[in-house]
């Protein structure tokens, strides 16, 4: 696909949990209580958190997951759908939804530990479900669900000309035929030491740096880095995927354009407490780059 207008048509293959928050001075090391300064229920999942953070940076989003039939599945609905997400291939199963707990201490660090639920019954793609991502002109994906679903998009997006931008995360091995159909590859420090010599094999690469910024590389060796604003943390959570969003929201812009304006949203979005909470809005994102 080739993008006509400045707004992107964007498919989100991806998570979606019920992030459980608690606020503490500082995390606990194994076997310690400790008390806890507040508490919060937000809607999150590494899919929903890009999608909206894509949608609010410009883009024109279409998610595809799964929720299931308990007490969180119709906030999670809301919350994309009340952040101008489509939602209509957002399915419902038995079963619970996704859930997150995170303990945030008062350095704005975090520990998250995830619970697939519905997200581990998104096993294959329906027709309207590929229908989408043949019209999308970027597929964006995780590794929150299951790596034969991602690969499967992938290869369809390949076929149709739609840009594959995947974020391998949580970190693991894939499938050699999944790193041939991505096209662009968004990893933290951390996980680019892990897949190394996978993510030689992608034409775009993008390496994440948090309060550093970013790190890009090219197919024909152009290199370049960009930094992040200058900000007051809060809370880090999300800010990866608020970075990620915004790339797939500005990538037809080209890299370097992208890259500053992906940077820009990934350091708003630690100003403020939660993952989708705290997503910036195109106009913030603006104004930051403004103000650098």
């Amino acid at each position: 696909m080739t993008v006509e207008s400045d707004v992107p048509a964007i498919v989100v293959l991806g998570s979606i949990n019920m992030d459980l928050v608690t606020t503490t001075a500082r995390r606990p090391v194994p076997g310690e209580t400790v008390l806890g300064s507040g508490f919060a229920m937000v809607p999150g999942g590494k899919g929903a958190n890009q999608a909206i953070a894509a949608r609010r940076a410009g883009g024109e989003v279409r998610f595809l997951g799964a929720v299931g039939d308990d007490v969180f599945a119709g906030e999670l609905r809301r919350s994309l759908t009340d952040a101008a997400v489509f939602t209509d291939r957002l399915r419902t199963v038995a079963g619970p939804s996704g859930i997150a707990t995170i303990v945030v201490d008062d350095d704005g660090e975090n520990s998250i530990i995830v619970v697939g639920g519905a997200n581990t019954r998104m096993s294959e793609l329906t027709e309207d479900d590929l229908a989408a991502i043949a019209a999308a002109d970027i597929l964006l994906c995780q590794l929150e669900i299951p790596v034969d679903t991602v690969a499967a998009a992938a290869r369809h997006a390949r076929a149709h000309g739609t840009t594959v931008l995947l974020n391998p995360s949580p970190a693991r091995a894939l499938p050699a035929d999944l790193w041939t159909n991505v096209d662009v590859a968004v990893v933290n420090s951390g996980e680019a030491e892990q897949l190394d010599a996978d993510l030689d094999t992608v034409a775009h690469l993008v390496v994440t740096r948090g309060a550093a910024g970013a790190d890009y590389r090219g197919p024909d060796g152009a290199r370049f880095s960009r930094p992040s604003p200058q900000v007051d943390v809060v809370d880090t959570t999300g800010a990866g995927d608020a970075f990620t969003g915004a790339l797939a929201a500005a990538w037809h812009r080209g890299p370097e354009w992208a890259l500053t304006w992906a940077c820009a949203a990934g350091a708003l979005a630690t100003t403020r407490l939660g993952a989708s909470s705290s997503i910036p809005a195109r106009e913030e994102i603006t104004a930051a780059m403004v103000a650098e």
